[in-house]
């Protein structure tokens, strides 16, 4: 069934858009028939749980990290992780930099913005990415990149406050792009829509779109 709804989701989803397939609370077999599928990229809430799918999963996926992320777990992802989604404060992105630098590495991050109407949702609001970004810790950052921004609309069937939401995600980002990242090449990414609303966030700018239930089915919490 996995490959079945892979197959029905790629069709929807344009080439010039990376598909991540949500696979929290996924068990290992799950990922592995994704990936016989053709899937190389993965997103995970859980740094351990991403971290010990890593070991036993192929070394060519592209791990992505969507969820809230706690300081003292982030050295568990900082050796393969390839895009951190939810930087939601300048102490998160210097600690992030702090790790990346153990390891040599630099580590592609997006600004995670509150779009929703959901208290619940984590974030930031532009005046304060507009604060990290002249800040001069964030100057002396050098191993972490910016490369975009996210968001979550609100979990609702009201398609007209989604699209909103998701669009005032891209006015974000346009925002930054021409104020802050006009010359930079990397940044390009907004990672918008999930299972329920992510047609919606493609129409509307999308670049990434995380996908879990219309691919695995129903999470599972027992895990």
């Amino acid at each position: 069934m996995i490959q079945e709804n892979l197959n029905i989701v790629r069709a929807t989803v344009p080439s010039n858009v990376t598909l991540i397939a949500v696979s929290k609370t996924k068990p290992i077999p799950d990922l592995q028939e994704a990936y016989d599928a053709g899937q190389r990229v993965f997103g995970e809430n859980k740094a351990l749980e991403m971290r010990d799918k890593h070991q036993e999963l192929p070394k060519d996926i592209h791990w992505h990290f969507i969820g809230h992320l706690q300081t003292n777990k982030i050295k568990y992802i900082a050796p393969f992780v390839t895009l951190i989604h939810s930087i939601d404060s300048a102490s998160l992105l210097e600690a992030v930099n702090k790790e990346a630098a153990k390891k040599e590495r630099v580590i592609d991050c997006l600004l995670q913005f509150h779009i929703a109407q959901e208290e619940t949702k984590f974030g930031l609001d532009l005046e304060e990415a507009k604060s990290l970004l002249e800040s001069e810790s964030y100057k002396n950052l050098k191993n972490i990149r910016i490369c975009g921004v996210m968001g979550m609309a609100t979990f609702t069937d009201d398609t007209n406050q989604v699209r909103n939401e998701f669009k005032s995600l891209k006015d974000i980002f346009d925002f930054l792009k021409e104020n802050y990242f006009k010359d930079d090449a990397a940044f390009k990414e907004i990672s918008m829509g999930m299972s329920d609303d992510y047609p919606i966030a493609i129409e509307e700018g999308a670049t990434m779109v995380r996908v879990g239930s219309k691919i695995f089915g129903a999470r599972n919490y027992s895990i």
